[in-house]
């Protein structure tokens, strides 16, 4: 099994058009080195990618997330799709043991430079995209990425207390309290419990490792509750 066989079988994707996939994953310094044998680099592959990522994360929060504002999802996607998550998505799926690189590249630690990897996780999607269609780039995102979303690995950048206090306050004035009931574990690993009451009715309980973090996961089960009734 060459290298091509054992990336598709580790994404879990056969490419029709395998060249496609070894353009994903050329940075433009091996073509430098290697200008007799007509390959591409992975620029305009990045370019796609980075759109389809783009629409596709953008279309998961707006239906997870069917209470959120605009102003929400737009800090959420840009944390998710941002270098450093890109980079983790990346290294998550051993994507830089693949990167073709010149000589020079290669000895300047190219394969392990962050914009490098971030570069290669779009071309990568934007490749599937072309050759698997959009279908199966949400299915390697389901995998890769959806899966972090929904262990509230990026709601840090979601302020749930405010947003709670937009959709109780559309109709009338109400009054938002919050409550620590207590703290769990040992010093250097306490854990906070919260809840919020909503003019005197308990709306949502949560936890954190910090009592803020309690606090804004106790505000987004009220949110949550609220929009399943």
């Amino acid at each position: 099994m060459n290298q091509w066989e054992e990336l598709q079988e580790s994404v879990g994707f056969d490419f029709k058009d395998v060249e496609l996939l070894k353009q994903a994953f050329t940075h433009s310094s091996y073509v430098n080195e290697h200008r007799r044998e007509n390959v591409k680099d992975n620029e305009r592959l990045e370019f796609l990618g980075d759109a389809v990522l783009e629409l596709t994360v953008s279309d998961y929060l707006f239906n997870k997330y069917p209470e959120m504002a605009e102003g929400h999802m737009t800090k959420m996607r840009a944390a998710i799709v941002c270098e450093p998550s890109l980079v983790e998505f990346a290294e998550a799926v051993h994507f830089s043991k693949y990167v073709r690189l010149g000589k020079g590249e290669e000895k300047a630690g190219g394969r392990t430079r962050p914009a490098l990897l971030a570069d290669v996780f779009e071309s990568f999607i934007g490749a599937l995209y072309l050759d698997n269609g959009i279908d199966k780039v949400v299915t390697f995102l389901e995998r890769v990425i959806f899966p972090k979303i929904d262990a509230g690995a990026y709601l840090q950048t979601v302020d749930y207390k405010t947003q709670l206090q937009e959709i109780v306050q559309r109709d009338r004035d109400v009054l938002i309290e919050y409550d620590i009931l207590g703290e769990t574990g040992p010093a250097h690993n306490k854990a906070f419990d919260a809840q919020v009451i909503v003019n005197g009715q308990v709306l949502g309980k949560g936890s954190g490792r910090t009592k803020k973090q309690a606090e804004q996961s106790a505000a987004q089960f009220a949110i949550n509750q609220l929009t399943h009734r």
